[in-house]
Protein backbone atom coordinates (compact mmCIF):
# COMPACT_ATOMS: atom_id res chain seq x y z
CA UNK A 1 0.00 0.00 0.00
CA UNK A 2 1.18 3.79 -0.92
CA UNK A 3 2.04 6.26 1.53
CA UNK A 4 -0.40 8.46 -0.40
CA UNK A 5 -3.05 5.67 -0.08
CA UNK A 6 -2.04 4.81 3.51
CA UNK A 7 -2.54 8.77 4.71
CA UNK A 8 -6.06 9.29 2.78
CA UNK A 9 -6.75 5.57 5.24
CA UNK A 10 -6.18 7.73 8.29
CA UNK A 11 -7.98 10.65 7.19
CA UNK A 12 -10.81 8.85 6.30
CA UNK A 13 -10.45 6.85 9.90
CA UNK A 14 -10.04 10.10 11.55
CA UNK A 15 -12.95 11.73 9.77
CA UNK A 16 -15.67 8.65 11.22
CA UNK A 17 -14.49 8.89 14.34
CA UNK A 18 -15.33 12.72 14.41
CA UNK A 19 -19.13 12.46 12.87
CA UNK A 20 -19.28 8.96 15.32
CA UNK A 21 -21.45 10.37 18.35
CA UNK A 22 -21.24 6.83 19.94
CA UNK A 23 -17.17 7.03 19.59
CA UNK A 24 -17.47 10.84 20.99
CA UNK A 25 -19.44 9.24 24.10
CA UNK A 26 -17.44 6.71 24.88
CA UNK A 27 -14.67 8.81 24.45
CA UNK A 28 -15.98 11.33 27.29
CA UNK A 29 -16.92 8.75 29.51
CA UNK A 30 -13.26 6.87 29.45
CA UNK A 31 -12.03 11.26 30.08
CA UNK A 32 -14.21 11.11 32.92
CA UNK A 33 -13.01 7.97 34.54
CA UNK A 34 -9.58 8.92 33.99
CA UNK A 35 -10.35 12.20 35.36
CA UNK A 36 -11.66 10.54 38.85
CA UNK A 37 -8.65 8.09 39.09
CA UNK A 38 -6.28 11.06 38.53
CA UNK A 39 -7.86 12.51 41.75
CA UNK A 40 -6.89 9.61 43.87
CA UNK A 41 -4.05 9.72 46.64
CA UNK A 42 -1.38 7.62 46.71
CA UNK A 43 -2.96 6.08 49.98
CA UNK A 44 -6.00 5.43 49.26
CA UNK A 45 -4.61 3.57 45.61
CA UNK A 46 -2.69 1.67 47.97
CA UNK A 47 -5.83 0.51 50.00
CA UNK A 48 -7.79 -0.32 47.46
CA UNK A 49 -4.67 -2.60 46.16
CA UNK A 50 -4.81 -4.25 49.60
CA UNK A 51 -8.19 -4.13 49.35
CA UNK A 52 -9.08 -6.04 46.18
CA UNK A 53 -5.88 -8.55 47.64
CA UNK A 54 -8.41 -9.23 50.40
CA UNK A 55 -11.34 -9.87 48.16
CA UNK A 56 -9.42 -12.63 46.05
CA UNK A 57 -9.85 -16.50 46.64
CA UNK A 58 -5.82 -16.98 47.05
CA UNK A 59 -6.14 -14.47 49.96
CA UNK A 60 -8.71 -16.82 52.07
CA UNK A 61 -6.22 -19.66 51.11
CA UNK A 62 -3.58 -18.08 52.68
CA UNK A 63 -5.11 -17.07 56.08
CA UNK A 64 -6.67 -21.04 56.23
CA UNK A 65 -2.91 -22.17 55.75
CA UNK A 66 -1.24 -19.72 57.86
CA UNK A 67 -3.87 -20.14 60.96
CA UNK A 68 -3.38 -24.52 60.37
CA UNK A 69 0.34 -24.25 60.61
CA UNK A 70 0.32 -21.82 63.53
CA UNK A 71 -2.13 -24.49 65.35
CA UNK A 72 -0.20 -27.23 64.30
CA UNK A 73 3.66 -25.64 65.49
CA UNK A 74 1.87 -24.26 68.49
CA UNK A 75 0.45 -28.07 69.31
CA UNK A 76 4.08 -29.82 67.72
CA UNK A 77 6.39 -28.07 69.51
CA UNK A 78 5.55 -29.63 73.25
CA UNK A 79 6.33 -33.20 71.39
CA UNK A 80 10.21 -32.11 70.19
CA UNK A 81 10.16 -30.56 74.04
CA UNK A 82 10.32 -27.31 73.48
CA UNK A 83 7.66 -24.78 74.74
CA UNK A 84 4.65 -24.02 72.91
CA UNK A 85 4.18 -20.20 72.21
CA UNK A 86 0.32 -19.93 72.07
CA UNK A 87 -1.20 -23.12 73.93
CA UNK A 88 -4.79 -23.49 73.26
CA UNK A 89 -7.31 -21.59 73.14
CA UNK A 90 -4.65 -20.25 71.05
CA UNK A 91 -5.38 -16.24 72.49
CA UNK A 92 -2.02 -14.82 70.42
CA UNK A 93 -4.10 -16.55 67.19
CA UNK A 94 -7.21 -14.98 68.04
CA UNK A 95 -5.80 -11.33 68.63
CA UNK A 96 -4.20 -11.16 65.48
CA UNK A 97 -6.94 -12.52 63.54
CA UNK A 98 -9.20 -9.75 65.57
CA UNK A 99 -6.75 -7.15 64.61
CA UNK A 100 -6.43 -8.52 60.79
CA UNK A 101 -9.97 -8.46 60.69
CA UNK A 102 -10.60 -5.02 62.07
CA UNK A 103 -7.82 -3.34 59.50
CA UNK A 104 -9.71 -5.37 56.54
CA UNK A 105 -12.73 -3.82 57.76
CA UNK A 106 -11.75 -0.13 57.84
CA UNK A 107 -9.95 -0.78 54.47
CA UNK A 108 -12.96 -2.46 53.09
CA UNK A 109 -14.98 0.36 54.27
CA UNK A 110 -12.77 3.15 52.87
CA UNK A 111 -12.65 1.47 49.40
CA UNK A 112 -16.24 1.37 49.87
CA UNK A 113 -17.20 5.09 50.11
CA UNK A 114 -14.85 5.76 47.17
CA UNK A 115 -16.99 4.18 45.13
CA UNK A 116 -20.24 4.88 46.53
CA UNK A 117 -18.84 8.65 45.82
CA UNK A 118 -18.00 7.89 42.40
CA UNK A 119 -21.88 5.91 42.01
CA UNK A 120 -23.03 9.50 43.20
CA UNK A 121 -21.62 11.66 41.02
CA UNK A 122 -22.55 8.86 38.17
CA UNK A 123 -26.43 9.12 39.23
CA UNK A 124 -26.52 12.77 39.55
CA UNK A 125 -25.36 13.15 36.14
CA UNK A 126 -27.69 10.47 34.78
CA UNK A 127 -30.71 12.08 36.39
CA UNK A 128 -29.24 15.48 34.74
CA UNK A 129 -28.80 13.59 31.17
CA UNK A 130 -32.05 12.52 31.83
CA UNK A 131 -33.54 16.09 32.56
CA UNK A 132 -32.00 17.36 29.02
CA UNK A 133 -33.01 14.50 27.14
CA UNK A 134 -36.83 15.25 28.76
CA UNK A 135 -36.22 19.04 27.42
CA UNK A 136 -35.18 17.58 24.12
CA UNK A 137 -37.62 15.45 23.32
CA UNK A 138 -40.68 17.51 24.14
CA UNK A 139 -39.33 20.14 22.52
CA UNK A 140 -39.06 17.75 19.29
CA UNK A 141 -42.86 16.25 20.29
CA UNK A 142 -43.38 19.99 20.13
CA UNK A 143 -41.97 20.94 17.04
CA UNK A 144 -43.44 17.90 14.95
CA UNK A 145 -47.10 18.89 16.76
CA UNK A 146 -46.93 22.27 14.96
CA UNK A 147 -45.26 20.70 11.31
CA UNK A 148 -48.20 18.43 11.87
CA UNK A 149 -51.29 21.34 12.39
CA UNK A 150 -50.14 23.49 9.40
CA UNK A 151 -49.39 20.58 6.85
CA UNK A 152 -52.54 20.84 5.01
CA UNK A 153 -52.80 16.93 4.60
CA UNK A 154 -53.10 16.19 7.56
CA UNK A 155 -56.43 16.60 9.89
CA UNK A 156 -55.91 18.78 12.56
CA UNK A 157 -57.10 17.96 15.78
CA UNK A 158 -55.48 17.75 19.40
CA UNK A 159 -53.95 14.27 20.43
CA UNK A 160 -53.72 14.58 24.18
CA UNK A 161 -50.98 12.31 24.47
CA UNK A 162 -49.22 14.43 22.34
CA UNK A 163 -50.39 17.43 24.96
CA UNK A 164 -48.69 15.21 27.70
CA UNK A 165 -45.46 14.56 26.25
CA UNK A 166 -44.73 18.05 24.93
CA UNK A 167 -44.69 18.80 29.07
CA UNK A 168 -41.41 18.65 30.81
CA UNK A 169 -40.72 16.76 33.53
CA UNK A 170 -40.90 18.47 37.23
CA UNK A 171 -38.31 16.47 38.70
CA UNK A 172 -39.63 18.48 42.33
CA UNK A 173 -43.22 17.69 41.20
CA UNK A 174 -41.60 13.93 40.14
CA UNK A 175 -39.85 13.22 43.65
CA UNK A 176 -42.82 14.45 45.65
CA UNK A 177 -45.17 12.15 44.50
CA UNK A 178 -42.75 8.88 44.43
CA UNK A 179 -42.20 9.91 48.27
CA UNK A 180 -46.44 10.04 48.39
CA UNK A 181 -46.58 6.29 46.93
CA UNK A 182 -43.92 5.19 49.12
CA UNK A 183 -45.78 6.52 52.19
CA UNK A 184 -48.78 4.81 50.99
CA UNK A 185 -46.86 2.03 50.22
CA UNK A 186 -45.41 1.71 54.03
CA UNK A 187 -48.80 1.95 55.58
CA UNK A 188 -50.41 -0.77 53.68
CA UNK A 189 -47.34 -2.53 54.83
Amino acid sequence: MSTTQQTQDVRTDHEREENDPISEHIQTVADLHKSAERRVSPQQRAIEKVTNFLGRPRFLLIILAVVVLWIAVTLLLPAFGLRDFDPPPFTWLVGILSLGALLQATMILITQNRQDTMVERRTQLDLQVSLLLDEKISKLITMVDQMRQVHPDLEDGTDPQVEALKETVDPHQSLKTLEQMLEEDNRQV
